[in-house]
């Protein structure tokens, strides 16, 4: 592997699609795996809850799903265009905003991937004892005391499994992803099969109640919900440098978002159909829980509860080899501190996955003492890893207008990058809108001590930390933000927590 990488990053060499990256790396069936998996994690479980708190009706919540299409398959289509058109970019989260932006931008960039990457952990943590709280009531809710003990050995069991070799824990994967598929394939069926659809509860205040929020604001409540249950679409093109062909990340990425798509919509458009909006928007963590005992009785809940604790065994699995990738590639490619390089004799990147779940658990540790539930810290999560989408649409869309990197026997077209480019940019764009004042105050004070990191990582190269007058706005900015955030929260006019 280390042969392989030294050829892909020589001056002058370009890796083809069917290349191979790594002999004895990942095919294209654990790929595939790795992206559903890294997709199809908690939010899908409480996604049915999360659209009907935010007031959208079943009107709204088409329209949020078309939307959703169009902006999610043109950021897919960006990812794997990407991997075809600058397939020597390993590590693209990091690699692509650095190549179109310069070193500083491609740096936050995988800083953002990084830190959305531990809160997902710690989301999916909170949720999982939340749903073992169904069974075992002294976890109820998910982040008082027991649930930290446990939720930190279950962190560390994983970090250990992942440190023994990224190859062995994606196998490990595979089979955790068919058991968790078995539950949701089972939600669907018994309700189309018993018939427990009810289209009068789906008609029923289609496009909102009078007095309640207007189709628009319907639509943009819905956004950040969908933005979460896809985050990890981009799983494969992350760990592209495991990959066994360079072909293989953009084929695994499309086939993931085919798949997971799919089975969202058919989940929630039959939620919809069970229980009132206003109901649906009261039942607890995981809301599907509850629409499903309402379909089938108390059976349904539990296997809901059951499906939440595979699924989200898997997305921890996934999520910690996915944290600790960023910020290996990044080191390996000269931004990050050397030290975060470093692998162990498994060729697992043994110091980002230390720090990724040191990180992971502080994070558990202010979700105890805050009282802080899965919903926030997926919000913070998304807000986070809109940073690196933004920037990889942004470079898309950018070769496509500029035709660079284009000529390859496998790159996309000059038309077809410039479509999917310009959406997937408007869209991320539009993101970065829904979420509003709070998500800027978060994404701030997160990324302020990445400055730290990077002033380190240069200096240890002999380099000139913000050597552009650009990079020193920036920081500037993000320093000055963060510092009025916590200004605001700690006086109480703006709470972040």
């Amino acid at each position: 592997m280390d042969a392989a990488k030294s050829i892909e990053r020589a001056p002058g060499i370009r890796l083809e699609s069917e290349d191979v990256i790594d002999k004895n790396g990942l095919g294209l069936f654990r790929l595939t795996m790795m992206v559903i998996t890294a997709t199809i994690c908690a939010g899908i479980f409480s996604l049915a809850g999360d659209l009907s708190a935010g007031g959208a009706n079943s009107g709204a919540v088409i329209v949020s799903w078309l939307i959703c299409f169009a902006g999610v398959f043109s950021l897919m289509q960006a990812f794997q265009g990407l991997s075809q058109a600058r397939p020597e970019l390993t590590g693209g989260i990091y690699a692509y905003a650095a190549a179109g932006f310069g070193d500083y931008v491609g740096f936050n960039s995988a800083w953002g991937y990084w830190i959305s990457a531990c809160l997902s952990n710690v989301s999916f943590l909170l949720m999982l004892f939340s749903s073992l709280g169904y069974f075992f009531p002294v976890f109820d809710g998910g982040n008082n005391l027991p649930s930290l003990v446990c939720a930190s050995v279950a962190l560390w069991v994983v970090t250990y499994l992942v440190s023994r070799g990224v190859h062995e824990a994606a196998g490990i994967n595979v089979i955790v992803t068919l058991a968790k598929l078995v539950p949701l394939g089972m939600f669907v069926l018994s309700i189309v099969l018993l018939g427990r659809f009810d289209v009068g509860i789906f008609l029923e205040n289609f496009w909102g109640e009078t007095s309640g929020p207007d189709l628009g604001a319907q639509v943009v409540s819905t956004m950040i919900a969908l933005v979460w249950i896809f985050t990890g679409i981009e799983g494969a093109v992350v760990i592209s440098g495991r990959a066994k062909y360079v072909k293989d990340v953009g084929r695994s990425t499309a086939m993931g978002f085919i798949s997971v798509f799919v089975l969202y919509v058919a989940i929630s458009i039959l939620s919809l159909g069970i229980l009132p909006r206003a109901q649906m928007a009261e039942l607890a963590t995981p809301s599907m829980a509850g629409v499903l005992d309402a379909a089938i009785g108390p059976v349904g809940a539990s296997i809901v509860n059951l499906g939440v604790i595979l699924s989200l065994t898997g997305a921890l699995l996934g999520y910690v080899i996915i944290a600790s990738e960023t910020p290996y590639e990044a080191a390996v490619q000269g931004v990050f501190p050397k030290s975060f390089a470093k692998t162990n004799a498994q060729g697992a990147p043994v110091t980002t996955i230390l720090v990724s779940s040191a990180i992971m658990q502080v994070f558990l540790v202010i979700a105890v003492y805050a009282n802080s539930t899965y919903q926030f810290f997926y919000t913070c999560a998304v807000n986070t890893i809109l940073v690196p989408y933004v920037c990889s649409a942004a470079y898309y869309m950018l070769i496509g207008w500029r035709r660079e990197h284009l000529d390859g026997k496998h790159a996309p077209t000059v038309s077809r990058a410039r479509l999917f480019g310009t959406l997937a940019f408007v869209y991320t764009i539009f993101l970065v809108w829904t979420c509003g004042l709070q998500g800027v105050m978060v994404t701030t004070v997160l990324f302020a001590p990445a400055i730290a990191v990077y002033w380190l990582g240069e200096q240890g190269r002999g380099k000139v930390p913000l050597p552009l007058r650009r990079d020193k706005l920036i920081a500037l900015v993000v320093v000055c933000l963060a510092v009025l955030s916590l200004c605001l929260h700690f006086s109480g006019i703006m709470p972040i927590i």
